[in-house]
């Protein structure tokens, strides 16, 4: 029986779905694992999406096929918890929904590899295709200006309100959301939960530092000024067992 109150899983992929960076990851398929001096240069945090386009071109460069990344990609393991927590979700018919900086050939290779495909409802991420010559090419999700705490290519804050939007003109409300991350760029999204959400930063990741930093009483005044933000209840997890607990007690 279809349980009578709404859920919203907004789950991150890169060190929150999965247990490693698959952007990283890819990097083993160059040679000793290292990519060359010119390419690693490109490297800002401002222009990841560039500089990922960069290392595609130089591993089709070098020989390297689409059967060669999937087979990368289905090496990352999920992290501890995730499936469980995913498959449950999923049986209580709670939606699902992933916001990544990745880019969707990652994101639908090692979901269909782990045969989680048909329980996520729907992926926000950066768009990825193998062109005519199987060279991989990313583009942006979109060209965001109006937010500070968000690369220029994705804002997970925007994404994720506007989904919620499009749903309440489907006549759907969701009662709990929790939004599940581990990185700076997961901050935005966690200023637009309201009290009865949950955000729920990985322990000892980017995301669990920096709410840590706003909680406590001795940091700087301009990360005072941002704490009242921060509406939604904190649920601290290093296993997705830990979000499923919770899940289960709101039931």
């Amino acid at each position: 029986m279809e349980n009578s109150r709404k859920m919203l899983l907004a789950i991150d992929f890169d060190h929150t779905l999965i247990d490693e960076n698959s952007d990283l990851w890819v990097k083993r398929l160059a040679p000793d694992g290292k990519l060359p001096d010119h390419i690693e240069a490109l490297y800002s945090s401002t222009g990841w999406t560039e500089y990922m386009g960069s290392i595609f071109q130089y591993l089709y460069d070098i020989g390297i096929k689409e059967d060669d990344i999937r087979k990368c990609m289905e090496e990352i393991l999920l992290t501890e918890g995730m499936a469980d927590l995913l498959k449950y979700c999923n049986d209580k018919s709670y939606e699902i929904i992933i916001i990544s900086d990745s880019n969707s050939v990652f994101i639908d290779m090692i979901l269909e590899h782990t045969q989680l495909q048909k329980m996520v409802t729907k992926v926000f991420t950066n768009p990825a295709f193998f062109d005519d010559t199987g060279c991989l090419k990313i583009e942006y999700y979109h060209h965001q200006d109006w937010c500070d705490l968000s690369t220029i290519n994705l804002c997970k804050g925007n994404i994720l309100q506007s989904y919620l939007e499009k749903r309440g003109e489907e006549g759907i409300n969701f009662d709990y959301i929790f939004y599940i991350g581990d990185g700076t760029n997961d901050f935005c999204p966690a200023l637009t939960l309201k009290e009865t959400d949950y955000v729920c930063p990985r322990i000892n990741f980017r995301l669990w530092k920096k709410i840590q930093k706003l909680k406590n009483p001795e940091s700087s005044e301009s990360s005072k000024e941002e704490l009242p933000q921060l509406k939604a209840q904190i649920l601290n997890w290093s296993s997705g067992l830990d979000i499923l607990e919770q899940i289960k007690q709101l039931e």
